[in-house]
């Protein structure tokens, strides 16, 4: 007889220039980035080990990012969700750094123009924050909507990108 095993959801907590910013991963792949305060936040069942040592590679993308050396993350993800909202996912991590699309952009681009509501909501759900970049995601009239980080970090996530695109990268961040 064989029993089933749960793999270990590893779990570390890092500083940033948006806030502390707490990674999960399982097997080596990154199942969550959530920043505090952040809305739809997985419920933590108390099973999470801490180990900031299974992040190496993670910690060191995301710093990167953040001093403006890094446009493409490479790190191995595991996003749980629907069928729909791994599409939705998939289609974020199309978006080119710096660029924006808007809901009704995304839906095309996951094969369902009329779904711009339901991308919202898997945008919303994204477990992968900044890495599957959900901050790309705008208004069809240009403005900032929604953002589970809040709008002040997607403001700042944007305008970091624009400055590195256009060379004047740093990872200040005024407010909270």
């Amino acid at each position: 007889m064989t029993t089933a095993t749960t793999a270990l959801t590893l779990t570390t907590t890092v500083d940033s220039p948006i806030g502390p910013l707490t990674l999960t991963a399982v097997d080596g792949e990154l199942t969550g980035l959530h920043m505090a305060d952040q809305a739809h936040l997985p419920v933590d069942r108390g099973d999470r080990v801490p180990d900031r040592a299974a992040f190496k590679d993670v910690v060191e993308q995301l710093t990167a990012y953040f001093a403006g050396d890094l446009t493409d993350f490479d790190v191995p993800l595991r996003a749980q969700g629907t069928e729909f909202q791994r599409r939705v996912w998939d289609g974020l991590c199309r978006i080119p750094f710096g660029e924006t699309w808007s809901y009704a952009q995304l839906a095309q681009r996951v094969g369902n123009v009329k779904a711009c509501r339901a991308v919202g909501l898997a945008n919303g759900r994204n477990p992968i924050a900044i890495i599957v970049p959900c901050h790309r995601v705008i208004g069809a009239n240009g403005t900032l909507t929604g953002y589970g980080g809040g709008l002040d970090r997607k403001a700042w996530l944007l305008d970091h990108e624009r400055r590195v695109l256009k060379g004047i990268a740093g990872g200040e961040r005024g407010g909270t």
